[in-house]
């Protein structure tokens, strides 16, 4: 975002002032609260997936920390890339919502996967999308075969670092560790104006959350902490934008 609410002020405001260089136009017809929730959530994607995970090169993709706004719309760019794709949840009660998303396998996340897969279906992914964070990353890293790549995008978990980490006996042999805290030159004008024209035109399915007005930050805040969302949250300007 341009470093807005890390290097300078900037987030819930009535107005906003951002670097010019952020600004461009897009041309939709897709209602605001659905158009808002779709930039910053698919730059994210588009990087983790495409600049970090090289998913071009691969066949098959875990996402953990499925049901996050992040995570869904994981699911829908790499299915829409012919990738296969599990996802993960800490409940069971979301399988089916994640499956009729689109998912090929689901893993009830309760912190170690890797034997779940090995014994389940037998077959690691060829790339793990990490959105849990440091909590899960070392399982992650033997979700995946030789070649794999695990990237760290999320901390949904709470925890940033990683203690007492050995390299040599953490990260298996020839599996590739990296991370995505994403830059908005990652994806372009054109590739965003591609993304929304998809949505708009319904080949892309990206689920979005419910939408709150100004004044209801903390009942949005709420559900987000809830992980009742299902999708990414709108807050409305006082205005209405």
């Amino acid at each position: 975002m341009g470093g807005m609410g890390r290097q300078f002020d900037g987030s819930y405001a009535e107005y906003a002032l951002v670097p010019h260089e952020c600004v461009f136009s897009l041309h939709t017809k897709l209602p605001w609260e659905k158009l808002a929730a779709l930039p910053e959530m698919l730059q994210t994607t588009h990087g983790s997936l495409y600049t970090a995970l090289e998913i071009d090169c691969a066949k098959s993709l875990l996402v953990r920390g499925g049901t996050s706004s992040i995570g869904m719309a994981a699911l829908a760019l790499a299915k829409k890339a012919g990738l296969r794709v599990g996802m993960t949840t800490r409940d069971p009660k979301k399988v089916a919502e994640l499956m009729a998303a689109g998912a090929d396998e689901v893993w009830i996340d309760q912190g170690e996967l890797a034997e779940q897969i090995t014994s389940g279906t037998g077959k690691l992914y060829d790339r793990v999308l990490e959105l849990v964070g440091a909590t899960t990353l070392l399982d992650s890293l033997r979700c995946v075969g030789r070649g794999g790549i695990v990237c760290m995008t999320g901390i949904l978990g709470g925890s940033w670092v990683l203690d007492h980490f050995h390299p040599m006996g953490d990260v298996p042999t020839a599996v590739k560790l990296t991370s995505y805290s994403g830059e908005a030159a990652d994806m372009t004008p054109t590739q965003l104006q591609n993304y929304v024209d998809l949505v708009e035109t319904g080949k892309l399915g990206v689920q979005t959350g419910p939408v709150f007005k100004f004044e209801e930050l903390v009942q949005a805040h709420t559900l987000m902490d809830q992980n009742r969302a299902s999708g990414k949250i709108v807050v409305r300007g006082f205005d209405g934008t």
